[in-house]
């Protein structure tokens, strides 16, 4: 059994993963913390995460799905309490990723741009492709589809997707975002990323492998934001019981 701390227990992930964790044998959620202290699903809610220190709760795991500002917060009490932490709160700046990377000095810290398990499922699978296409002379060009009123593009994940693939190559490709300023054949070493926004599309991401009368897609599409929460509950289980560090979703698939 997994014993949760959920921060942010109130916001729209935090009920779905509340939702998730109370059909879930080998997890409970034993405390929540959020500004808004409504105990919607039974377990006590603490405004801050000094409260719940001074409450004295007892857990395995903190799952955070929060806002970027209360992170700072929920990593110094666990840094003080030694409780892993899985950080799915997305938009940190550098500072605070810096503060991310500092607290797995104290604790295990699990982070990842995108908490599905599919999408890092398919970044393991990009990067094995680069690996043996680009050598073969095929392009890569990333799509990514969203909702109308996401306001960033491209998306973190598709950056996430492009990062992961140059961490695979011998060699530095540079990210195409604007084709239409200029006027010149595609370099060969250019990853290009294309955002498409429209209606209600939950997310979905396209790798494209463009070689020699032969072409190589891998995509992902997610068809309802419960992923990110399942991908959330199981890195809790992952988590538990892991020495200090830092973790990502690839070591959650292995």
């Amino acid at each position: 059994m997994t014993n949760i701390i959920m921060h942010g227990c109130n916001g729209k992930m935090g009920h779905v993963i509340s939702r998730l964790a109370a059909a879930d044998p080998d997890v409970r959620i034993v405390a929540g913390i959020d500004p808004n202290t409504t105990a919607a699903f039974g377990y006590p809610v603490y405004p801050t995460p000094q409260d719940c220190a001074q409450a004295g709760v007892q857990a395995d795991v903190v799952i955070d799905f929060s806002i970027a500002k209360a992170v700072p917060a929920l990593l110094a009490f666990a840094a003080q309490t030694r409780i892993p932490v899985v950080v799915c709160t997305t938009g940190l700046d550098q500072a605070q990723i810096q503060l991310v990377q500092d607290t797995a000095k104290d604790t295990a810290v699990l982070f990842s741009a995108n908490m599905s398990l599919g999408v890092n499922l398919l970044v393991n699978l990009v990067q094995k492709a680069a690996g043996v296409l680009t050598g073969a002379g095929f392009d890569i060009e990333i799509v990514e589809k969203h909702h109308n009123q996401k306001v960033d593009a491209p998306s973190g994940t598709a950056l996430y997707i492009a990062d992961s693939i140059n961490q695979a190559l011998p060699e530095h490709y540079a990210y195409a975002y604007d084709r239409s300023k200029e006027r010149a054949k595609r370099p060969v070493k250019e990853i290009g990323i294309h955002a498409v926004r429209g209606g209600t599309i939950v997310g979905e991401h396209d790798v494209i492998f463009a070689g020699q009368d032969e072409i190589l897609q891998i995509s992902h599409t997610a068809l309802s934001k419960d992923i990110f929460a399942v991908g959330a509950v199981n890195a809790a289980k992952f988590l538990n019981g892991k020495a200090a560090g830092l973790y990502n979703m690839g070591h959650v698939i292995g």
